[in-house]
């Protein structure tokens, strides 16, 4: 079955990750990514987290986002490089890059000199800053982002103080971005036969993410605070509890929900507590609140309460390892975990997230070793 990019040819010049995460989307339903690194390959292949594949220059982190690639080797100083990229950038759907701004300009290959020979190139930049607004040339390092873009200001707590996220979520989002922006702009294409640039900013692109955050503030004028494990709902019982030897997180947003969780807590009794006759009597009397549902949970191990609450029809979850989850029943009933063999055994990888009726993401091989494809590349260009 085709799928939704096959066809499409991208030069891809990104590296680190948010670059290289909106591609491998891309090259997962069917583009075909072409990996152009310098020489020696991006600092990303050699990550210290295994010395056994940082020495292969096939790093777990830099594998994890670049599978179905081909990688070409050019060193961008050499005129003869400059040459080669504008041939393979004349037949390419879309060019990507994550320089900062002016780089690809000054080696004469940014969206001015290729879309002036291939006017329908669809030309991705992604940067801290996007390329143009007094900040352009900032550095566009994911914490810098976290800090700057107000996640910070609510993720952590009050006793510990303002706590960056536990992955890169705004290079993540901002490649999520930038993979809908190439997409958005490949079916424009389709209307209009131009190309266009895309100009992603990580730090716009994380502003939009956090679009419920803004409204309170701009229409409400709420100023958001340190929120810890409380949901956006703020609501007492969605947010994180004490449960036997571990936590439990309560996900109890609704009437139903709450007289739910507290009859399977056996505490049906305070159904009737004016105390907590509402939400807004809940919210006042939190600590109170508190105190009676974990006292309860006190008795039963997170992972036994889940089931029971969730029969119950009281949403929750007991935290999972990421090596737990990835073999959740749910996981592998959906064949979420994409599985591929290669030269080093069967490895395992995180999809596209969404599945299509037809035609959708898959992994098809690993990511490429470096250099792997510069000959078939440059032939196939007739180069």
């Amino acid at each position: 079955m085709i799928r939704p990019f096959e066809g499409v040819k991208i030069l891809d010049f990104t590296q680190v990750l948010a670059g290289p995460y909106a591609s491998y989307q891309l090259a997962l339903l069917g583009a075909d990514v072409i990996k152009v690194e310098r020489r020696e390959g991006e600092d990303m292949r050699r990550t210290p987290l295994s010395r056994e594949w940082a020495d292969r220059g096939l790093a777990s982190g830099w594998q994890a986002i670049n599978g179905n690639k081909r990688s070409l080797t050019l060193d961008l100083q050499m005129p003869e490089a400059i040459t080669i990229v504008k041939q393979l950038a004349a037949q390419a759907d879309v060019v990507m890059e994550n320089f900062r701004p002016g780089v690809m300009d000054k080696l004469g290959i940014g969206y001015a000199a290729l879309s002036a020979l291939n006017p329908r190139l669809i030309y991705c930049a992604i940067s801290g800053f996007g390329q143009t607004g007094p900040e352009r040339l900032g550095a566009g390092y994911d914490g810098k982002i976290q800090a700057m873009s107000g996640i910070m200001a609510i993720t952590g707590h009050k006793e510990t103080g303002p706590t960056r996220a536990g992955f890169a979520v705004c290079d993540v989002l901002s490649g999520a971005t930038a993979a809908f922006g190439v997409s958005s702009a490949l079916f424009q294409r389709t209307h209009t036969g131009k190309g266009q640039m895309v100009d992603v900013s990580m730090l716009e692109a994380t502003l939009a993410f956090l679009s419920g955050q803004v409204a309170d503030y701009t229409v409400a004028g709420h100023r958001q605070q340190l929120s810890g494990n409380q949901a956006v709902s703020r609501r007492p019982t969605a947010n994180l509890f004490k449960a036997g030897e571990g936590y439990l997180l309560l996900a109890v947003n609704s009437e139903k929900q709450y007289r739910s969780l507290m009859a399977a807590l056996g505490r049906a009794d305070t159904l009737e507590d004016p105390r907590f006759a509402d939400w807004f009597a809940r919210q006042e009397n939190e600590p109170s609140l508190r105190s009676i549902i974990e006292e309860a949970l006190s008795k039963k191990e997170p992972r036994e309460w889940e089931k029971i609450l969730e029969a119950a029809g009281a949403p929750c979850a007991s935290i999972w390892k990421v090596e737990e989850v990835i073999d959740h029943p749910q996981i592998l009933a959906r064949h979420a975990i994409q599985e591929i063999d290669t030269p080093f055994g069967r490895l395992r990888f995180a999809g596209s997230g969404f599945q299509l009726a037809h035609g959708g993401g898959r992994l098809d091989r690993m990511a490429p070793e470096l250099g792997a494809h510069t000959d078939e590349v440059l032939n196939s260009a007739r180069l």
